[in-house]
């Protein structure tokens, strides 16, 4: 016979419970979406004195950036397990001049009282192949977002803000997440726009320090790239059998822009600089060509403020499904582990 909830702990189950109905729980696809943080159930009196602010919230008020705005028109895409919800949006980036769609997933614990003053770590997700006009990752099918629920309470993951942005302009060439000249300009648009499209409607981290990439093969490029191009704005990445140079064939006539767009080249230059430090989480299935590719820019690049993880999966192969085994395996802690866990307060 299963023990009794205490009074006190079934209150607060029953509060996040109906939070996530209201916010998330109670809508059909394709209605608005939004994500308020929770009011306080009490006021102070007009006359009570102000009291003192707690450490913790010091710091949450100090490390969090509220959302800037204007709000983004979200629509719900599909529930997850556990009750929380992918929504979508289409971005027109004014960086950038390209226009896509973003789907987000937002943790259960985003809209708990105990964390409505702090922001969260953000992780740009990046799929495979093509990459349009689908991101792979804003699906149900691979576990992703139930996986960081479960992780979450394991301690093997952060509650990440989940976000899934197209990752090619068109479906007819890739152009390794970069702005090619003549082409849209999606590398803005994905390192730019879309974390500006973050910070107008959800509370995240003003550092880098709350900014992470995750990609899988050639989405595992375009984060690699991200990263060691823009380490001011991302501290850290998951990137899953990749390649570690670039192979468009739009880059013909374009090779000093082909250079500055390659990961084994923007490593030498960061080690150069000497930082700062980015944490690079490889993985690899034993199934699949790459791992000596892996082995050498590790052994060439993994330097100086560019930290590596090797994450080898057994029997694993080029798939979404191997990759997500790696991260439960240890991958996601690793990358959690360099990055700014939400704050809770009273």
């Amino acid at each position: 016979m299963r023990p009794q909830t205490a009074p006190a702990a079934m209150a607060a189950v029953l509060l996040t419970a109906l939070i996530s109905a209201l916010l998330t729980g109670c809508s059909s696809q394709g209605d608005p979406m939004r994500f308020d943080t929770p009011a306080k159930s009490a006021k102070p009196a007009k006359d009570a004195s102000p009291r003192a602010l707690t450490e913790a919230e010091r710091r949450a008020q100090d490390l969090t950036q509220l959302p800037t705005g204007p709000p983004a028109e979200f629509t719900k895409e599909s529930d997850v397990e556990g009750g929380t919800t992918i929504s979508v949006t289409t971005l027109a980036g004014k960086k950038s001049g390209f226009t896509g769609q973003v789907w987000v997933w937002v943790p259960k614990q985003y809209f708990e009282p105990r964390y409505a003053q702090t922001g969260f770590p953000v992780m740009i997700t990046l799929p495979g192949g093509k990459g349009f006009p689908k991101n792979y990752w804003a699906g149900t099918n691979l576990g992703l977002h139930s996986g960081i629920t479960k992780w979450s309470q394991e301690g093997k993951s952060l509650p990440f803000i989940v976000v899934m942005p197209v990752l090619n302009p068109d479906k007819e060439y890739y152009q390794d997440g970069s702005d090619i000249p003549g082409r849209p300009r999606i590398g803005t648009w994905l390192s730019e726009d879309v974390p500006d499209l973050v910070k107008a409607n959800f509370r995240t981290f003003k550092s880098r320090d709350g900014w992470g990439l995750m990609g899988s093969s050639s989405g595992g490029f375009v984060a690699l790239k991200f990263a060691l191009q823009k380490p001011d704005q991302f501290k850290a990445v998951i990137s899953s059998g990749p390649d570690t140079r670039p192979d468009s064939p739009l880059w013909k006539g374009y090779a000093a822009e082909m250079q500055a767009n390659n990961p084994e080249k923007l490593a030498q230059e960061l080690i150069a600089k000497g930082g700062p430090d980015v944490y690079v989480a490889f993985q690899i299935g034993t199934a699949e060509s790459g791992m000596t590719n892996l082995q050498n820019f590790i052994k060439n690049y993994g330097k100086g403020p560019v930290k590596t993880h090797l994450q080898v999966i057994q029997g694993g192969g080029h798939d979404a499904k191997s990759y997500m085994r790696g991260m439960d395996e240890g991958a996601m802690k690793w990358f959690s582990d360099q990055l700014q866990a939400p704050i809770a307060t009273p």
